[in-house]
């Protein structure tokens, strides 16, 4: 793919993301997701293989039928209140239809499926910008239409992804499916944040953008696709495999590191609001979570794999390592302390 073609892709990507966040005209909102959609197809179709091939099929179809579904309920929105305004009033039905529109788009259990395989089917990069970026303006949508959301419905859905994220993730072997899972569950714990504080679900999101960022730029670096290639990322840069340790103990949760923050915010508003059951849940949701991630840690860090080796050595074919890691894996180890601060001026 030339430059030039490249950088379009990228200026028409950020641009329809933009489009939407400022957007409270449904139609205009609907016609930027689509250039969304197909701004990042040709991203995931740049290397020729018929996984990729597979995959933007896939991303297509799925975005295609969600972007339907947000212009049905906008439709039917118009018809029955005269309204194309994001914000005005709504009907339940339009709101039942455009929820589960988003939730698809955001990969929300039980709409995810479609999620693990084309992440996949990608390049680390592509899976990067699909995991993050692509999470923004579905969840733009999200926030404008937070007044007429059932919050019942958004809890038992966040609870729900929470759940099926670690469960389904247990017996991965393929890293880019294992983050997949991994987002899908802290999509949940996103969406349930947003019923409570739309600040903390800020503060959630950028969490989640950072942490996964650095664990793709990581892999992608150490070029582990598997959990095989983790226990013989050593030979690439010690560094670099303690940094992805720390990036997975943080995606974990665990207490020094800034995963940490996010989880204990929202179960300190669960536990404000009385709601001892989901709260209690949601803890223990993140259990397999854990599981999976010490387990990526453990042969990241605790393992040394045999001196005779059937696959390449790492420092035979070393890539030039992005400049972004070592910002983003200071903010994904050393932010706890900033809690406070970050909760008080999101």
């Amino acid at each position: 793919m030339s430059p030039m073609i490249w950088a379009t892709l990228v200026i028409s990507l950020t641009t329809s993301t933009t489009i939407v966040m400022t957007s409270h005209h449904w139609l205009l909102a609907w016609l930027s997701l689509e250039l969304n959609t197909l701004s990042i197809l040709p991203m995931i179709m740049r290397s020729s293989h018929p996984r990729t091939t597979e995959a933007a099929t896939k991303y297509f179809l799925i975005q295609t039928t969600a972007a339907t579904l947000i212009l049905l309920a906008s439709t039917m929105n118009a018809w029955q209140t005269g309204s194309w305004n994001i914000m005005q009033s709504y009907s339940p039905m339009a709101t039942t239809i455009s929820t589960i529109a988003i939730m698809m788009k955001l990969a929300i259990a039980p709409t995810h499926l479609w999620y693990p395989e084309i992440l996949q089917g990608t390049t680390m990069t592509t899976a990067l910008i699909i995991s993050t970026w692509q999470k923004i303006a579905p969840l733009t949508l999200l926030y404008l239409l937070t007044n007429h959301l059932s919050t019942n419905m958004v809890l038992l859905l966040g609870l729900t992804s929470a759940l099926l994220g670690g469960w389904t993730g247990l017996n991965q072997t393929q890293t880019r499916k294992i983050l997949a899972f991994s987002s899908i569950s802290h999509m949940g714990w996103l969406i349930t944040a947003l019923c409570l504080n739309p600040s903390l679900a800020t503060l959630t999101m950028i969490t989640y953008m950072t942490m996964t960022t650095t664990m793709f730029l990581s892999l992608a670096a150490s070029t582990s696709k598997t959990l095989l290639d983790l226990g013989a990322s050593w030979t690439h840069s010690p560094m670099l495999l303690t940094t992805t340790m720390l990036a997975l103990l943080s995606l974990a949760g665990l207490p020094p590191l800034t995963g940490f923050m996010p989880k204990l915010l929202i179960l300190k508003e669960l536990v404000t609001m009385k709601l001892m059951a989901i709260s209690t849940a949601l803890a223990l949701t993140s259990l397999p979570n854990l599981a999976f991630y010490t387990r990526m840690a453990y042969l990241t860090a605790l393992t040394m794999p045999p001196n005779t080796t059937n696959s390449e050595y790492k420092w035979r074919f070393k890539t030039p390592m992005s400049p972004l890691i070592p910002t983003t894996a200071l903010l994904t180890t050393l932010t706890l302390p900033m809690t406070p601060l970050l909760y008080l001026t999101t």
